[in-house]
């Protein structure tokens, strides 16, 4: 009898163990998950993070994992995650069963379609070197002049920055952001400009490295950035405006710690946590009732004296756009900084 319950409690072990594995989070490496860890995962407790790389990397981890999931929510951006939630690879998301989303607003309720909605706001910005570019900029004219030929980076399609930063010259040159032949002839006149398409390392570090005065950014990164290297790095929301880069957070379809997962989820997109983490890095929150110091804020699009300056860019419309501006970025700008 005694052999009998000991072989029946070795069985039962691994299904215990397995059952007691903590909900996992796949999210960003790097910054974004030290803080995001330090004042979000640590206070929910009992979470671990699993660093994802790029949106691009995770969306192929939850394709690789379909038949077996080892995540339990993910967070990503919005063109990848609309097609994480096409292919069925996590939760579509039913309202009733969600009253977190109530106090959502309604950009950050919508960003998701029938998954997951908006976590976290981030826009794009203009970063420059403080030390060799005065008087500040406020433009993205600024990254025309002749003076700073060569010292230009621009990530390119299908990098997300460089379709925002079309859309940006697109409605700032004709008015309607979805226009990409409003924004050619300024890109083709930067072209010569550049000296990299693809910053590696990124165009904040470019510039600390003395490489480059001028490159694109996302504006948390940037500003975190801007702390850090006292002043050296500088951020402008440009006034030719901005768009929203959206995350999302979604359940990964067949979960194997659903309830923990809605609880994160659950979590990750209330009041407290979402101010928590705008003022630690400066993504702008989602949740309405979020109350977030001023100062914080300030450093946002959401600040009241920016909002007006966000283009209103549906990143689902802007999924059927890629392609089509990816072509016309290798044959009309690319192909111009060799002429």
């Amino acid at each position: 009898m005694l052999r009998f319950t000991l072989c029946f409690a070795a069985l039962l072990a691994p299904a215990i163990a397995h059952a007691q594995s903590p909900m996992t989070l796949m999210a960003y490496a790097g910054i974004f998950r030290d803080n995001y860890t330090a004042v979000v995962v640590n206070p929910f407790g009992g979470a671990q993070y699993a660093e994802g790389g790029t949106s691009a990397q995770m969306l192929g981890t939850l394709r690789a994992q379909k038949a077996d999931p080892q995540t339990d929510v993910v967070i990503m951006d919005v063109t990848t995650a609309a097609l994480a939630c096409a292919e069925g690879l996590v939760e579509r998301i039913n309202p009733a069963d969600f009253p977190i989303l109530a106090e959502l607003d309604p950009m950050a309720r919508e960003a998701g379609g029938a998954c997951g909605p908006a976590v976290t706001y981030d826009h794009l910005v203009m970063v420059y070197d403080t030390r060799n570019v005065r008087p500040a900029p406020t433009s993205l004219a600024a990254m025309w002049d002749p003076a700073n030929r060569g010292r230009v980076a621009l990530s390119a399609p299908p990098n997300i920055q460089g379709l925002a930063f079309t859309a940006i010259l697109a409605h700032a040159n004709g008015g309607d952001w979805r226009n990409i032949n409003a924004a050619l002839p300024r890109l083709r006149e930067i072209a010569p400009a550049v000296q990299t398409f693809d910053p590696n390392p990124d165009g904040y570090t470019l510039i600390l490295n003395d490489q480059v005065r001028f490159a694109t950014g996302w504006n948390a990164r940037a500003q975190l950035y801007a702390d850090q290297s006292q002043g050296r790095i500088g951020v402008v929301l440009p006034t030719e405006g901005t768009v929203f880069q959206i995350n999302t957070i979604n359940i990964v379809a067949g979960s194997k710690n659903r309830a923990r997962a809605v609880a994160f989820f659950n979590h990750a997109l209330s009041a407290g946590p979402q101010a928590a983490f705008t003022e630690r890095m400066f993504y702008g929150p989602t949740n309405a009732r979020a109350t977030v110091a001023p100062a914080a804020m300030a450093r946002t699009a959401l600040a009241p004296e920016y909002r007006t300056r966000v283009i209103p860019l549906d990143w689902n419309e802007m999924l059927r756009l890629r392609e089509t501006w990816n072509q016309r970025w290798r044959r009309d700008v690319i192909a111009a900084a060799s002429r």
